[in-house]
């Protein structure tokens, strides 16, 4: 009698084969999905003969595997401030409100009210925060990440200050030219500002004295109206106009002038400021060549205390808060994870995948890392889903679904015709 089992077979495994071409076209528009691929195997149900005679004997083919495809999707501009599409390989971490941990692709994130970066699913999103003292470290283990939503920066003292300036070698001693001041304003540990002014005089050739003030009213033991001296001293030329003293480093303390101010009638902290002369290059910020004394560049690292503007993610990962006076501070970092063998996860609905018996220990770190990928903001992976080649499987399937059909049909007629026989 005929095997029916052989095309019924044949009708499951099309039939299944055409699902997944029905899922993926399903998710044709899916952020981050990954399409997947049908993969057919046979059956066989005995092997008659023996030596060079063998005749195997096929009894159909078994359901197919539905094998997924990691492929890069294109990458598509939002603009939207939490969006984060990954460029090569690595998933980002993700937490489900039982405390599975979870992968994915699709980098539409959110906030809610109380700053917990979430999936559009709500799954917490994973990466390191800052520490109450306001570091970043990104190593270690990874968490869900919370941002500050409100609140206000603490201010940052002064702790380094430089002026970069030309003396003018042409001026004379005792005229209006061999006398050139210039204002560097400092923060103190209140966030108040303050103007000091450092004063230069030239006091010979290749010499000049300074002398930094700050204003009276400042301090508890000035006089208003009049400057109170910080620091003072002198500095040295070589005949190019190259500043030899003080000398540059080595040692650390070599190129460094310790400002110090105490007694702020607010009440804050005293400073003790570092005024560099020389650049990281040790390269002298002070020099001086016969042209107009003038100051190019001051700077300084104090901030005063500041609200909270916007959050928004950029490229790398980064979570970064924008402060009243244009500060900016890295708050968070997303994490990703690398997984060698990305087809052995299986699926865990809302975009997610979960490791399985067979995935490779995932390696967890930064963006364009170890192999993993980079994280561009303002912008989403796309899925991996082709359309016309999707329609051209579909065609496929369905023909092959016609032919196994068609060879129920025969097998039924032959049937037919065997009962037959005997009329």
């Amino acid at each position: 009698m005929p095997n029916f089992s052989t095309p019924l077979s044949g009708l499951q495994a099309q039939s299944a084969a055409i699902e997944i071409v029905g899922n993926n076209l399903a998710n044709l528009n899916t952020t981050g999905f990954k399409a997947s691929t049908a993969s057919f195997r046979d059956v066989i149900a005995a092997t008659l003969g023996a030596g060079t005679s063998v005749n195997q004997i096929g009894l159909g083919v078994q359901a197919p595997i539905s094998t997924r495809q990691f492929q890069q999707g294109s990458i598509q501009l939002t603009g939207g401030s939490f969006n984060a599409a990954i460029q090569g390989d690595g998933f980002f971490v993700v937490r489900d409100s039982v405390g599975r941990q979870l992968y994915t692709r699709a980098g539409n994130f959110k906030i809610d009210a109380d700053g917990n970066l979430l999936t559009e699913s709500g799954e917490s999103v994973q990466g390191w925060s800052t520490t109450t003292g306001g570091n970043l470290i990104a190593t270690g283990n990874v968490s869900s990440i919370q941002i500050p939503l409100n609140g206000t920066t603490k201010p940052l003292p002064t702790a380094n200050f430089s002026v970069d300036l030309n003396l003018n070698a042409a001026a004379v001693v005792a005229s209006p030219d061999a006398t050139f001041s210039t204002p560097v304003q400092v923060v103190d540990s209140l966030g108040a500002t303050h103007v000091l002014t450092a004063t230069f005089t030239k006091t010979g050739a290749n010499a000049w004295s300074y002398d930094i003030t700050i204003p009276g009213a400042d301090l508890t033991t000035g006089t208003v109206g009049t400057p109170s001296s910080v620091k003072s001293g002198t500095l040295a030329f070589n005949s190019s106009g190259v500043l030899t003293t003080p000398a540059p480093p080595p040692p650390a303390t070599n190129g460094v002038v310790v400002v110090p101010v105490t007694g702020f009638k607010n009440g804050a902290a005293n400073l003790s400021m570092n005024w560099n002369l020389y650049d990281p290059n040790l390269s002298p910020r002070i020099s001086q060549y016969s042209q107009a004394s003038s100051a190019s560049v001051t700077a300084q690292d104090g901030q005063v205390a500041a609200d909270l503007l916007h959050i928004s993610l950029s490229d790398g990962g980064n979570i970064v808060a924008t402060f009243t006076g244009g500060r900016q501070s890295i708050v968070a970092k997303i994490a990703l994870a690398s997984i060698p063998n990305p087809d052995s996860l299986a699926g865990a609905g809302d975009n997610n995948f979960e490791a399985t018996s067979s995935t490779a220990e995932p390696t967890i770190g930064t963006s364009d890392s170890g192999g993993r990928g980079k994280i561009l903001s303002g912008s989403l992976e796309s899925s991996t889903v082709d359309i016309a080649k999707e329609f051209t499987n579909l065609i496929v399937y369905q023909r092959g679904y016609q032919a196994n059909s068609r060879v129920i049909t025969t097998l039924d007629e032959l049937s037919q015709d065997t009962i037959n026989i005997k009329r």
